[in-house]
């Protein structure tokens, strides 16, 4: 199987999970990171774990439609069968979603259906919640809504801050990702 991680920023997620392909934890073969901001730490990143990686904008394209469309061109000519957000910050449209249906994994910061969208984080510590999570699960065309593979709590400790609540959310995720595509790529290659 060959997988797409598409990124919009840093990309600690996408290196976490691209070491867990190049040891072979996680089945299936990285073939291309997907950027939509060309300037982004991320392709750093993929250039040094020699990860091929591609990047162009909604304005470069001319607008989100032809941004999908070519995205879509390039998941295919890449012959990409599954697609994994990390730090995503874009809707995933009809286009992409129709091609890609269960086949679409993304990280929330988040105990979902707690805080879909942008802010998690800051939201769930603004409101002084006793804890807040992280979640893995399929994209659909909701915001944040589609079936949930893993969640994982963590809590809101008195003394937190938001830096420190997003540090511990970060290990969480560091740890949690790569165990839930694990599960959901080694299913996949089950079936076919």
């Amino acid at each position: 199987m060959k997988i797409a991680i598409l990124v919009s920023g840093n990309g600690t997620n996408f290196e976490v999970l691209a070491k867990h392909f190049k040891t072979g934890d996680i089945p299936g073969q990285l073939t291309l990171l997907f950027c939509n901001h060309p300037d982004a730490p991320v392709m750093e990143r993929a250039k040094r774990l020699g990860i091929p990686a591609k990047s162009f904008t909604v304005k470069s394209c001319g607008g989100k439609e032809e941004y999908e469309k070519r995205l879509l061109q390039l998941l295919q000519k890449e012959q990409i069968d599954f697609i994994i957000l990390a730090g995503y910050l874009r809707v995933v449209g009809p286009t992409i979603l129709e091609r890609y249906e269960r086949r679409i994994v993304n990280l929330h910061p988040a105990w979902l259906p707690e805080y879909p969208g942008l802010h998690s984080i800051e939201r769930a510590f603004n409101d002084r919640k006793k804890q807040t999570g992280v979640t893995v699960h399929y994209i659909d065309s909701g915001l944040d809504t589609g079936p949930i593979i893993a969640q994982r709590r963590v809590p809101i400790l008195a003394t937190d801050t938001i830096d420190s609540l997003e540090a511990r959310i970060h290990e969480t995720e560091h740890q949690l990702y790569p165990e839930a595509v694990k599960q959901v790529l080694t299913e996949l290659e089950k079936e076919n």
